[in-house]
């Protein structure tokens, strides 16, 4: 178990000091462009590549600096962006992805509280035994260790206050600072492609500030997960509520923890293959995603199982968009490729305007494509992969990026879920290094289903 997080004061939730906090941003990022303007009229050509990627990881640092400020659910959406890989630009979202590990724990005081609001009495009469001191905390909530009164180790997610009540101003100080930035560097992607990415984090967001819809998750899971390696934590009823989730506790290490144990590679394998068959299970079988990918979302057992958890963020998949991909998957797999087939897909996908002819497709669109074609089929090209081999995703130049935009017209509402879920899938096993066997029922099909389809899932595509 993680060590306990010392306790702060919860988020600040005044509406004056938190436009404070965003104006400034906007004025820094003012200052911050004009700056990198002024230096680039007697910068080399050369030089100039480095510099706009310092440039956009200074901004990143700007809107990070606000966002933890406000905290919340504004930390909670910048973690969320920074799984889009590709809608921001790289040294933006780099530092976005610090919001994974800050913590905001409530004290003593404020946990009493929230317990006597939710179930009329505090935490000594509630439960045996129970942790003072918080041993996770994120952007929303923290959780404690405590045992109930037959003896049951439990774990009691508690939420910070006021988060419901903050997500629609908080999305809407976001969406300041991302125009401001766009607005002088045009580092965005489109209007039309941001909206519904900022509109579909605050549905998830309040989604998963309903921990009584989280318990409900994590019940539908557990009896569609049955294999016994996998095992989702089961929530204890009358001591859940929106507010508040109590939980089976498992005993495990989260994934930096236990790599410092020094496992054997067989090891690695072992759990390497639990997360791909997850993976794959949920995403054509069940066709239901847990959406957030982060390591932490995952324990290590000792005994050779793996622990499931948070399940605050999940996507029910339409058929259709899974057998879509799939079929695109087919086409790119098959040698010679199908690219009849894969146009097929990709306009069932939504990707591609009717309009688009086969040469088109062919001669522009594809080749654009075809770097990170090759890469998401390395893992399927032989029976088994190791992961540890496989190189980072391949960045579009500027001609691949222009062409293919020229093309892609449209992201399916299904594919962002299905990026963060895959990419995470990857990163995973990349630092696992585990060594996985790809060849599965969910390929020996008449449409091989495997875990994306190529090119389709990208967002880098959608920058300008």
């Amino acid at each position: 178990m993680a060590k306990p997080v010392k306790a702060t004061r919860s988020p600040s939730s005044g509406k004056l000091s938190r436009g404070a906090i965003a104006g400034m941003a906007v004025a820094r990022v003012g200052l911050s462009h004009l700056s990198h303007k002024a230096q680039g009229l007697t910068r080399p050509d050369e030089q100039a590549a480095q510099a706009k990627v310092e440039h956009e990881a200074e901004l990143g640092r700007i809107l990070f600096a606000a966002l933890n400020q406000l905290k919340g659910t504004a930390l909670k959406a910048s973690q969320l962006l920074s799984m889009e890989l590709g809608f921001l630009p790289e040294g933006i979202r780099c530092e976005l992805a610090k919001a994974h590990y800050q913590v905001t724990p409530l004290n003593r005081a404020l946990v009493i509280k929230l317990l006597r609001q939710e179930f009329g009495a505090g935490p000594d009469s509630l439960f045996q035994t129970f942790e003072s001191l918080a041993f996770a905390a994120a952007s929303l909530g923290q959780v404690h260790a405590a045992t109930l009164a037959d003896g049951q180790a439990v774990a009691v997610k508690l939420q910070y206050p006021g988060m419901a009540a903050s997500i629609g101003s908080d999305l809407a100080l976001l969406r300041t600072l991302l125009g401001a930035i766009n607005l002088r560097t045009y580092t965005l992607p489109k209007a039309d492609i941001v909206a519904p990415v900022m509109a579909d984090i605050e549905r998830k967001l309040a989604e998963e500030l309903d921990y009584l819809h989280e318990a409900e998750q994590l019940v539908w899971f557990g009896q569609h997960l049955t294999r016994t390696d996998w095992v989702v934590p089961q929530p204890v009823p009358h001591l859940t509520s929106r507010r508040v989730l109590t939980m089976q506790r498992l005993t495990g290490l989260h994934l930096n923890e236990w790599l410092q144990t020094r496992p054997s590679q067989a090891e690695r394998n072992h759990f390497g293959q639990l997360l791909f068959d997850l993976f794959m299970r949920c995403l054509f079988d069940l066709r239901r995603l847990q959406a957030d990918p982060h390591p932490g979302n995952y324990l290590f057992m000792p005994d050779g199982r793996l622990g499931l958890l948070d399940f605050g963020c999940t996507r029910s998949l339409s058929a259709d968009f899974c057998d879509a991909l799939g079929t695109a998957w087919s086409a790119q797999l098959r040698q010679p490729r199908d690219a009849a087939q894969m146009q097929r897909a990709y306009l069932r996908l939504g990707l591609i305007a009717p309009t688009l002819s086969e040469h088109d497709f062919r001669t522009q669109l594809m080749p654009a494509l075809a770097d990170l074609h090759a890469w998401q089929g390395l893992p399927f090209a032989v029976d088994v992969y190791d992961f540890s081999q496989l190189p980072p995703m391949p960045r579009m130049s500027a001609t691949q990026h222009r062409g293919a935009l020229q093309h892609l017209h449209g992201m399916p509402p299904d594919m962002p879920y299905f990026d963060r879920a895959h990419l995470g899938l990857t990163q995973l096993l990349r630092t696992l290094g585990a060594r996985v066997r790809t060849s599965n029922p969910w390929i020996h099909q008449e449409h091989p289903q495997a875990c994306c389809a190529p090119g389709a899932a990208n967002p880098g595509l959608w920058q300008r």
